[in-house]
């Protein structure tokens, strides 16, 4: 039955609808003064052109003006009058070699063409750390950085070699008079080369103390693996070895510890005879390594370490003190896959707590897991936070002569920043080698341009 009810939107149409369903109609409430840019008013509303048409030829011109604007530069190439040997224009030279800048490290293939390196591939053909991440791979646009130091500077201002040579050299041997400590505070370096140097410098300055600082810090992991197994370093993961991967906070897939487990982990993705690796995440925000895991669990980081002590008790059969966490029926499950895998199974965490990362090496070490390397381990971090610490608290205290800053930037990076500025202005010298300004070359007195 059809209902013969009306009904009003607003007050204005009930006491004078018809205005206001002309006002509706129109696109625009005031004629726009069309007369004022493109001639007579009346000329145009006698035109037979539709809107439409009119934006047809608005959009046609338009492109035809564009087009006609988009003429290549001329650009003139001069011919090699006699042609160099190992250059060959147009095609590409290949050099191996690695890169280690505090944050990655890995064995690449520089793609060079016409002597300027425009691409880092992973090198295959390298034993070990033969892949890359987006880190590396960016990292070739770095030396095309119009922003890099053509020199030296102190306190800001230009100065030559020499003189800053003199005026380093004259402050260590003061400093070295006094007996206050010089501190190297690096970020993890692969190179042996620059070891021995540091070993040299140490015997002119006997107070000489090496500090590695990761802005990425693998510290808690590295602590760990010396309690357990009496060396600082870290374990080599072999995910290719494993049937069953649990991981509580890892995004191995990222940058976790210093990253490269893409390859291994893939190689156990692919399904053979219906049989794959299964993997299983907690985590609280989503990563590259949930997104890609069979189950993935949501865990905030304060119930992350009490899910791996859950875990490490249903595995073992221990009892260790704890607390209940939303994701404990799975947390059972993932114990008794583990337990199913034996040396097949693989428990990694990304938990920032010594005693969170000697539960995760303990679980290994009771399923006997073959995925885990504790022989050929990996130096690719060797940070301190302990050591980073008291480093600040003794510049503070006046302790520390000189700090000498390379590969780190740890005013950006340093939750505690403030408290490092303080310190560098109540050293001696302070210097900082950087390929570009940074937070803390604004700080130092002396800049070393790399």
């Amino acid at each position: 039955m059809a209902s013969n009810k009306k009904y009003w939107t607003s007050a204005a149409e009930l006491k004078d609808g018809s205005i206001v369903e002309k006002l509706s109609k129109a696109e625009f409430l005031e004629d726009i003064p069309t007369d004022e840019f493109l001639g007579d008013k009346e000329t145009l509303e006698s035109s037979s052109t539709s809107r439409r048409d009119f934006l047809k030829y608005v959009g046609f011109t338009t492109a035809a003006a564009s087009l006609a604007a988009c003429e290549g530069p001329v650009i003139k190439t001069i011919p090699y009058v006699i042609k160099p040997n190992d250059v060959n224009p147009g095609v590409a030279d290949y050099y191996a070699t690695t890169i280690a800048d505090g944050y990655d490290f890995a064995n690449v293939l520089v793609k060079v063409r016409d002597g300027r390196p425009i691409k880092l591939a992973p090198n295959k053909e390298a034993l070990v750390n033969n892949e890359t991440n987006a880190r590396v791979q960016a990292s070739v646009l770095s030396l095309y950085d119009s922003n890099r130091l053509k020199g030296a500077l102190n306190n800001g201002k230009a100065v030559d070699y020499k003189t800053l040579d003199k005026e380093i050299v004259t402050k260590l041997n003061q400093i070295k008079a006094s007996g206050k400590k010089i501190v190297f505070l690096t970020g993890t370096m692969a190179s042996p080369s620059t070891d021995k140097l540091l070993a040299e410098f140490k015997v002119n300055y006997p107070t000489t103390e090496h500090i590695v600082y990761d802005a990425v810090s693998a510290s808690a992991a590295l602590d760990a693996f010396e309690t357990m197994y009496g060396t600082r370093t870290l374990p080599n993961y072999k995910f290719e070895n494993a049937d069953v991967i649990v991981s509580i906070g890892a995004d191995f897939l990222g940058d976790w510890l210093g990253g490269g487990y893409e390859k291994g982990y893939a190689t156990n993705r692919v399904p053979k005879n219906g049989k794959m690796s299964q993997h299983i995440q907690f985590e609280s925000n989503m990563s590259l390594t949930g997104a890609n895991a069979d189950k993935r669990f949501a865990l905030k980081p304060s119930e992350q370490k009490f899910a791996l002590i859950n875990l490490y008790n249903a595995i073992t059969g221990k009892s260790l003190t704890s607390k209940a966490t939303p994701q404990d029926a799975a947390i059972k499950q993932a114990a008794k896959n583990l337990k199913q895998a034996g040396s097949k199974g693989l428990v990694v965490t990304g938990i920032q707590d010594v005693n969170a990362q000697v539960l995760a090496l303990a679980i290994n070490k009771y399923l006997a897991s073959n995925a885990v390397d504790t022989v050929n381990t990996k130096n690719t971090r060797k940070g301190n936070d302990n050591k980073v610490a008291k480093l600040i608290t003794d510049m503070n205290s006046g302790n520390i002569g000189a700090v000498i800053i390379n590969q780190a930037n740890p005013v950006y990076t340093l939750a505690n920043s403030k408290d490092f500025i303080l310190g560098l202005k109540k050293v001696t010298l302070s210097v900082a080698f950087t390929s570009s300004p940074s937070e803390t070359s604004k700080h130092v007195q002396y800049v070393n341009a790399t």
